[in-house]
């Protein structure tokens, strides 16, 4: 699921918690940002990125990934 660290897999679930460490974010015209999604790999996250970027308003979508105490980096 998760990858840490460049490549380390680890599982889906954390003591019985999902694992989603990978957000999706939109700044809006005026520099708004939101939190569009929260996702299990990047690759999954990138994709929805990409799949909203190619609508053509006047967003900016990217990916970012939770640290480990919780904060985007």
């Amino acid at each position: 699921m998760a990858r840490a660290g460049g490549g380390e897999r680890r599982g889906a679930m954390n003591d019985g918690t999902v694992v989603l460490p990978w957000l999706v974010i939109r700044q809006d015209d005026n520099g708004n940002r939101y939190r569009v999604g929260r996702y299990a790999t990047k690759a999954e996250a990138e994709k929805i990125a990409d799949s909203l970027d190619e609508h053509g308003h006047q967003r900016l979508y990217w990916v970012e990934r939770l640290s480990a105490n919780g904060t985007a980096r």
